[in-house]
Formats: structure tokens, sequence, C-alpha cells
């Protein structure tokens, strides 16, 4: 059994990290590891999601996986999600993917470039290859959006709650569960809710205790693969 653990960064996963024995250091961003008896090989992307897309390609040129998870902290939408609650994010789309017209914003299918197009390069959102696990079973399905920029204004939120009624955003989510699924690998993206979507005061924000409840839903997760 091989599995892939993606983060864009290494303290969102560390915790998890220092439970597992390193058996090599491949590069900066990828190396291998043993936990809870597991061949596991760790990813850091770094943020954003041209990042993930390019190291994430690059290792399935050379690797196939069993299993693939991308762990990481979330901005939430909705605020009946308590923060620090760790979610399924099983569908997701890049929200930012369209045109302007004047005040409007068209959706990439609304731009009438024909269905060849559209099927060459925009990924639906929704995960066809989820990882059947019990752990994963029994936490919140939600829909999340893949950014450039986090939102940050009421005016801004206002408009993309319209348009994809979104539960949370990261900046690479999208990318991942897309690459998995054209490749066929069993996945899933993990995320704890560090912070909800509003006028940006990080004051408010609980970035460490999310990653702990991330790292011990992650650990209950791998070891009931």
């Amino acid at each position: 059994m091989k599995i892939l653990i993606v983060s864009a960064t290494y303290s969102e996963i560390k915790p998890l990290i220092e439970k597992a024995v390193i058996i090599e250091k491949v590069d900066e961003s990828f190396s291998r590891y043993k936990l809870d008896e597991k061949e596991t090989d760790v990813l850091i992307t770094g943020i954003g999601m041209v990042s993930t897309a390019y190291h994430l390609g690059r290792i399935l040129v050379k690797n196939r996986y069993d299993f693939a998870f991308n762990f990481g902290i979330a901005g939430s939408f909705d605020k009946t999600i308590s923060l620090c609650e760790v979610v399924n994010v099983d569908s997701d789309i890049l929200s930012e993917m369209g045109a302007e017209d004047e005040n409007e914003f068209l959706k990439f299918d609304q731009l009438g470039m024909g269905e060849a197009s559209m099927s060459r390069t925009l990924w639906k959102g929704k995960n066809n290859f989820e990882i059947c696990n019990p752990v994963i079973q029994h936490l919140p399905r939600v829909k999340g959006i893949t950014v450039n920029t986090v939102h940050g204004s009421s005016e801004s939120i206002k408009k993309v709650c319209a348009l994809f009624n979104p539960d949370v955003e990261s900046m690479e989510g999208a990318a991942f569960l897309a690459i998995c699924n054209a490749e066929k690998i069993k996945c899933a993206q993990i995320r704890s809710i560090s912070n909800y979507v509003e006028g940006r005061n990080k004051n408010k924000w609980e970035i460490e205790n999310a990653i702990k409840s991330l790292n011990d839903a992650a650990f209950r997760i791998l070891n009931t693969i």
C-alpha cells in the first residue's frame, strides 16, 4: 500500500509527520516516511493552485499511489461549522474561472466555447474517487471553492456566495482533486476550519487549534486505511 499526503505547508501537518520515521528526503518538497507501518510519501507543494498542480504532477509522473490525501486548513463561509471542525471537501471548483461582463460574472460554462473546450479545460468539481474510510465517512461533507485571492470584503463575499453557495474556501483543493480524479487515484481533501470568511481579522483566527484537530483526524484516518 502506497499513500501520498499533500499539504501546502509543512506547519499544517507537522504534528502528524513528527509521529513518522523518515526513510528518505528526496528533495526540498518531497520525502518518504514510515507511518504506522505504512509507506507514506509527503509532498509540500507551497501555497496556491498552480504550485499544487505543478508539484503533484511531477510526483505522479514517477510514482503511483493507492490513496492520496490533501490535509490543510480552510476558511468557512458557513458559521454553523465550528472553528477547528474537520470537514471532508467532497466537491470543489475554481470559482474565479470565467469572465467579467460589466458587473456580471460569467461562469466558464456560460462563455459559449463549446462542450469539447469545456470538457478539456474545466474540472467539474465532484470527487468521483472518494476513499472509503470510516473516519472520513463521519466527517461533514462540504462544498469548496479554490481561489487565488482569499475573500475579505463583504461585497466580494456576497457575490461569490450568490454565484456558488460555497461552504469553505482554500487555495489548493480543486487542483488536488482534479489531478487525482484525472489519474483515477482514490483521494480525499480533509480540512480543518481556521477562520470564518469575513473582513480580515487574524485575531479571530484559530490556526494553532485548527492544525491540532486536523492532525488528530489525519492520524485516525491513516490508522484505519
